[in-house]
């Protein structure tokens, strides 16, 4: 079976470093907060060269504390792209403040800026740049009109650990910025973890504390806050992964460029196109092709497992009915249906992308040659 993710072989090649560290989080009792933490946070601010890392439990959390960070006044309006998860969206609602989707950009998924600059009022506080699939936004694009319309950016970077924009990763461009460890990610924990960046230290102060009952020393609560920490154990973990995040990088582009070059003479195949000026993470590799459910289940008779993402863009959630959103101007409503994701991850053999290209292009050509009849 070509597996869409394999954590499993990859926990295999990285089992002894992975198990001491656990290991020594154990031996240390040190579970919630101390050194592990600490060493992570540090860890992952130099790798990004930014000055301040929190760490948190969760990539949803991250979002909804940073956001919380800037005390917005209610009902103000943060910019979302209409195609991501939905945590990018829901943070901004969680905290009292109102959703408004943006478009994205076709060829490789990201916000659209001309239809962001369209969306900006007076009641517009923040633009959200998702770096959706592991491609980073254009970020002088969108630093500039952040500039233009003195409002805060707000990167999420939950897709797109390693991906780097003109030499610089992503994350380190907006006012803050979060990051995801979910297992699944490019670097992932072995359960939920995620933290905010910024390379303001007031703002990583704040987030501190909100992630920490309102605090910092322990029983001195300046206001209500919530809990929220990156566990030692989660850490640990982490830390083994990050050295090894620049070469699955570089393995994922690989596999990039491996499908890429079988399936180009493939008229009804949409790649994934990357910009010149990016690093590319490819935390996924997501193709457009006609009769997507037909070509997955096709695929999946072949042992090949694939993904979604997403199969219903935010604007069409039940969830934001209540928005009204006129779906049929959204670009991301109208390719959604076509959206398959092919596995791309570190571990997989340049022999199983040789399979899944083989595969597919005969359930294309089958779905072609029955459609002559």
């Amino acid at each position: 079976m070509v597996k869409f993710l394999d954590l499993k072989k990859q926990y295999k090649f990285l089992k002894d470093e992975i198990d001491k560290s656990i290991l020594s989080v154990i031996d240390d009792s040190s579970f919630i907060g101390g050194k592990y933490v600490l060493n992570f946070e540090n860890e992952f601010s130099e790798y990004l060269n930014i000055n301040n890392c929190v760490g948190v439990a969760n990539g949803t959390d991250a979002l909804e504390i940073a956001i919380e960070s800037f005390n917005f006044n209610k009902g103000r309006e943060i910019i979302v792209p209409a195609n991501s998860w939905i945590s990018s969206s829901e943070a901004v609602t969680r905290n009292g403040l109102k959703v408004v989707f943006a478009d994205i950009n076709p060829k490789n998924y990201t916000l659209n800026i001309k239809s962001v600059e369209e969306k900006i009022n007076s009641n517009t506080c923040a633009i959200m740049p998702v770096h959706l699939y592991g491609h980073p936004c254009d970020m002088n694009q969108i630093l500039n009109l952040g500039k233009k319309y003195k409002i805060k950016i707000i990167e999420d970077c939950a897709q797109a650990h390693g991906a780097m924009f003109e030499d610089k990763f992503v994350g380190t461009f907006g006012d803050i910025s979060t990051f995801s460890f979910y297992p699944g990610k490019n670097l992932g924990a072995y359960g939920d973890a995620g933290a905010i960046v910024t390379n303001d230290q007031a703002l990583a102060i704040k987030c501190k504390k909100i992630a920490n009952h309102g605090r910092l020393s322990k029983f001195d609560h300046e206001f209500e806050g919530r809990n929220s920490r990156l566990d030692g154990i989660q850490a640990s973990i982490l830390s083994v992964k990050l050295k090894y995040l620049e070469k699955f990088t570089d393995l994922r582009n690989e596999n990039a460029l491996k499908y890429k070059d079988l399936l180009s003479n493939i008229s009804s195949v949409i790649l994934p196109i990357k910009s010149n000026n990016v690093k590319h993470s490819y935390h996924l590799f997501v193709i457009r092709v006609p009769k997507r459910d037909f070509v997955r289940t096709e695929l999946k008779k072949h042992n090949i497992d694939t993904g979604i993402h997403y199969p219903i863009s935010l604007p069409k959630l039940k969830a934001y009915s209540y928005l009204d959103c006129k779906i049929d101007q959204f670009i991301a409503c109208k390719i959604e249906s076509d959206l398959l994701s092919l596995p791309i991850h570190e571990m997989l053999l340049s022999s199983e992308i040789d399979f899944v290209c083989d595969k597919l292009k005969k359930i294309i050509n089958m779905d072609i040659n029955d459609s002559r009849k």
